[in-house]
């Protein structure tokens, strides 16, 4: 085939454009607005994981550059737009990601991303189901709590291991040389060992609050505090990360100056903290739940496929 042809066939791209026009009737028929932010921000995202591609705007006929980055997700921009008082959104956006290239990512692909006012982790959970369910050769799709996973796998308690006990599980089921920290031990076992074991749709929630990025913090069931936060997998592959949204703006301060220190440990450039959404969290979230899903992942399991490229016209290869 040559380079300057599709990847994705013509029926792909026609189950693309009907996929679309599900979404969209799914969103109307419950009432959410569909809207659409800027893909340019002016700082990039915080998660030290995350690697945003960086640009600027230069004026036309001089003027001082500015240093802009390409959106790793629209959720900064969204919130404000909840704080302001439009209720219910979803868009379906491109988002950018540099290094992440391969059988599930592209560095450009599609995200449907939406907020619930009045929702929590239980409620969204229903509704990501009631979604993605008709699409996918399922009848149900399981929940299981971050701890019951280990428990049951690896016979691992997540919160009384120690980093050594993590340590000697990971180096049983994968070939790593190096050191790691607690919640890098416990990565690197979910992401290795425990999620290609989740074929059928199963809803992960309640991760380590360690783990809750802009997720509140909540007691379980035995009063341990824990993310309110979920995954879904389907096939082994992350369809789809909802949080019951933190909406503290002195905790959120808090969490952007632990992730600068943590881009400090590894060697990466400091990022300068959203002001924007930290003034948005100080003139008040709506209580809400949301949640981002990857399109071309739907796509993909929707119709039985294996690689992203399948599904996209021109991938990173063929830009």
């Amino acid at each position: 085939m040559s380079a300057w042809q599709p990847t994705a066939t013509r029926t792909q791209l026609q189950r693309r454009a009907e996929l679309l026009a599900y979404i969209r009737g799914f969103f109307s028929a419950r009432d959410v607005l569909e809207v659409d932010t800027p893909a340019l921000s002016a700082v990039p995202v915080s998660d030290p994981l995350l690697t945003p591609f960086a640009t600027q705007f230069v004026p036309e006929g001089g003027g001082t550059a500015q240093h802009l980055y390409l959106q790793t997700s629209p959720e900064y921009p969204m919130k404000r737009l909840l704080a302001a008082g439009v209720g219910p959104i979803w868009q379906l956006c491109k988002v950018f990601r540099n290094g992440e290239s391969g059988r599930r990512h592209n560095p450009e692909f599609s995200m449907l991303e939406w907020y619930r006012p009045g929702f929590d982790c239980a409620q969204l959970m229903d509704e990501v189901e009631a979604l993605v369910l008709p699409l996918l050769p399922a009848s149900a799709v399981a929940r299981l709590s971050y701890a019951r996973l280990f428990a049951d796998k690896l016979d691992l308690d997540v919160f009384s291991a120690s980093v050594e006990q993590l340590a000697a599980c990971a180096r049983q089921h994968v070939a790593f040389v190096g050191e790691l920290s607690r919640d890098g031990w416990l990565h690197l076992l979910f992401s290795h060992v425990l999620e290609p074991d989740l074929q059928q749709p199963t809803f992960v929630y309640d991760f380590p609050a360690s783990q809750a990025a802009l997720a509140r913090v909540i007691e379980d069931e035995q009063g341990r505090p824990v993310a309110a936060r979920f995954e879904l997998f389907v096939a082994g592959v992350e369809l789809a990360n909802g949080y019951w949204e933190l909406s503290d703006a002195r905790e959120q301060a808090a969490r952007f100056a632990a992730d600068r220190a943590e881009q400090q440990a590894l060697g990466q450039t400091p990022r300068a903290p959203d002001e924007h959404l930290l003034q948005a969290l100080e003139h008040g979230l709506p209580d809400c739940a949301g949640v981002a899903l990857g399109f071309e992942r739907l796509h993909m399991l929707s119709a039985g496929l294996t690689h992203i490229d399948q599904v996209l016209a021109f991938p990173l290869a063929r830009a």
